[in-house]
């Protein structure tokens, strides 16, 4: 499912318009973006939540030419699904 086919499916459960439902998008995408830029956690019930998580360097595998390079230290965006979740896609 790609972002209009949710925007579609969403607008069709709630009668809300499909302007105002990619808004809300938007803004939760904005809002999530800004609290891990900032190392904060976002939590949603019964889906997951999105937390900062820093990556320490390693070395890693060039797959194309088998070369080891260095893969320096950064943060990334981590997702941990719900109990919920979980339990519904079993």
């Amino acid at each position: 499912m790609n972002k209009s086919e949710l925007v579609a499916a969403i607008a069709n459960e709630t009668g809300v318009t499909k302007k105002d439902i990619e808004l809300v998008i938007r803004s939760l995408t904005n809002t999530v973006t800004a609290e891990l830029k900032n190392g904060g956690k976002v939590q949603i019930p019964d889906l997951g939540s999105f937390k900062a998580a820093k990556r320490e360097a390693r070395t890693v595998r060039n797959p194309r030419t088998g070369e080891s390079m260095q893969s320096p230290a950064c943060t990334v965006a981590k997702f941990t699904a719900a109990k919920a979740l979980k339990d519904a896609v079993r």
